[in-house]
């Protein structure tokens, strides 16, 4: 049976004595005819009538109406501060945490919460402190991101030429602890840049980066399979957390940083308007001291700060930093070319020879390029600076019938020529020095000195004579051609002198010799 106030007791014996239907008194009294019977019976059967004696309080009512009537136990109430910092990891809910209160009551012989008193009593709990915010959003759980509309300016101090700053925002869904830096635009090298800042700043990534659908980050957008940007995918995958981009004109799926932007507008933007800025470093670093103020800044209707509720409460549930911050990359698709190399930026990187003729894709980083087929990464390089046409040669990326020009050099190249002839040796020279790397004409150098093995030494040699007589550009081609002709073996060679018809105005190799005639022409 329901205890009764000892008033509605009172009422119930009141109104019984004016002859008042049980189910009129139930009606009057608000409770049921059972109750009102029950109360009926019990005092009839103490001798109880109306009115009741003068030193018949409250208690010694209570105690003669529901003597026989065992209190029910009290109930434990949990340590709701140990529930609550449970509640803060991501993979514990509610339910989760009565039920193993409930068992620990159980084993304890101690009477536990039903779990929708556990809820209620929880949800009190969580209004009359700071942890109120959890209902809304999990530590270490979000972070938003985007530009504010506000920018400010950096003067030049040489020129005086104005350079707008673009403002970077990131804040954090539980704490709402805040990160601002300024860019000198809103391209791609500064939006990961800001990330990185921040999540320096932070000391940890959360486990989902909220930001605005914005080209730099998102290539379509979309409510149900928006397309990520290459590069900011790649970035997340570094710091183990996930791109959720807010839905199109939806500026209630990210209220942190909206209300952050209108906050910073004022209390950084505003507060350092009067002061003159002469480089992004010097405007940064006053940003950065007045956004701790702002981080410090008592909430208003709130126990504590954003930084304060991100030391005790969101700062621990943060994904720990990689070992290394990300370095943005650029993507760039080539095809293999037939020597096993890629092209990029005027620089040449080799690739496994199995791969000629495919379409790999480079990224490439500040210090390293990396070459990926299908997604996997087949080899990677030290990035080259400076003189273009440099190579970057891989031995292993070699096809074996190629490893074997590896052992060879200028020297001795030039040294199996001498041992042919010395015009051998002087078309060698001449092919060696004509390449702007000395190994693009190793090929050919060989290919010429291999015509010995068909044609003799001596043939060889006097075609490159010959060959010498009559151009100054000698090739494998024209020696080849000349061997296989027997063009070597005709000794009535005419050179290019021979062919010159006599003339005033012909000065001749004398004339050039002695380098004293006028060079006027008569």
């Amino acid at each position: 049976m329901r205890r009764l106030a000892m008033a509605k007791v009172r009422e119930i014996l009141r109104l019984n004595s004016l002859k008042v239907s049980q189910r009129q008194i139930a009606e009057i009294c608000n409770c049921s005819r059972n109750t009102v019977s029950e109360i009926l019976k019990r005092c009839s059967s103490k001798g109880l009538e109306w009115p009741l004696p003068e030193e018949l309080d409250e208690s010694k009512l209570d105690a003669l109406i529901y003597s026989e009537i065992k209190r029910e136990p009290k109930r434990k109430e949990p340590d709701w501060e140990y529930v609550h910092k449970e509640l803060a990891r991501s993979d514990v809910n509610l339910q989760l945490v009565w039920e193993e209160y409930f068992n620990a009551c159980i084993k304890g012989g101690e009477q536990p919460l039903m779990y929708s008193r556990f809820c209620h009593n929880y949800g009190v709990f969580a209004k009359k402190t700071k942890a109120v915010m959890h209902l809304e959003h999990k530590p270490g759980e979000e972070m938003y991101v985007d530009w504010g509309g506000q920018t400010m300016e950096v003067v030049d101090r040489n020129t005086g030429l104005i350079r707008t700053a673009h403002m970077f925002l990131a804040a954090l869904g539980c704490s709402k602890y805040t990160y601002a830096e300024a860019f000198p635009s809103e391209k791609q090298e500064c939006w990961i840049a800001g990330h990185v800042s921040a999540y320096n700043y932070f000391g940890g990534v959360s486990r989902i980066t909220i930001p605005d659908n914005l080209k730099t980050g998102v290539i379509k957008s979309s409510s149900i399979d928006p397309v990520i940007n290459k590069v900011y995918f790649e970035m997340a995958e570094h710091y183990q957390t996930a791109i959720v981009p807010a839905r199109v004109r939806k500026p209630k799926d990210k209220p942190i940083v909206e209300k952050g932007v209108a906050d910073i507008t004022i209390w950084i933007i505003g507060a350092l308007r009067n002061q003159v800025f002469f480089s992004f470093e010097e405007l940064n670093e006053a940003i950065r001291f007045k956004l701790d103020e702002y981080n410090r800044k008592p909430f208003q209707k709130l126990a504590g700060s954003r930084l304060s509720v991100f030391t005790c409460e969101e700062k621990h549930t943060l994904i720990p930093l990689p070992a290394t911050p990300y370095e943005i990359a650029t993507w760039k698709i080539a095809t293999v070319q037939f020597n096993y190399h890629i092209s990029f930026e005027k620089m040449l990187y080799s690739v496994p020879y199995e791969y000629i003729q495919k379409k790999v894709d480079i990224r490439a980083t500040k210090n390293t390029v990396e070459i990926l087929y299908e997604y996997r990464r087949i080899c990677s390089h030290k990035r080259l600076y400076g003189t273009p046409n440099q190579y970057s040669t891989d031995v292993n990326h070699m096809p074996d019938n190629h490893k074997q020009y590896l052992m060879w050099n200028a020297k001795r190249f030039e040294k199996w020529a001498l041992s042919v002839g010395p015009s051998t040796q002087q078309v060698i020279s001449f092919i060696l020095a004509s390449k702007a790397i000395e190994q693009q004409a190793y090929r050919s150098c060989f290919g010429i000195l291999k015509l010995a093995d068909s044609y003799t030494h001596e043939r060889l040699e006097n075609a490159c004579r010959q060959l010498l007589q009559i151009t100054s550009y000698p090739s494998y081609k024209n020696i080849s051609s000349m061997l296989k002709t027997n063009q070597d073996r005709n000794s009535n060679v005419i050179t290019v002198m021979d062919k010159l018809p006599t003339h005033q105005n012909i000065r001749g190799a004398e004339y050039y010799k002695n380098q004293g005639g006028s060079t006027n022409v008569e």
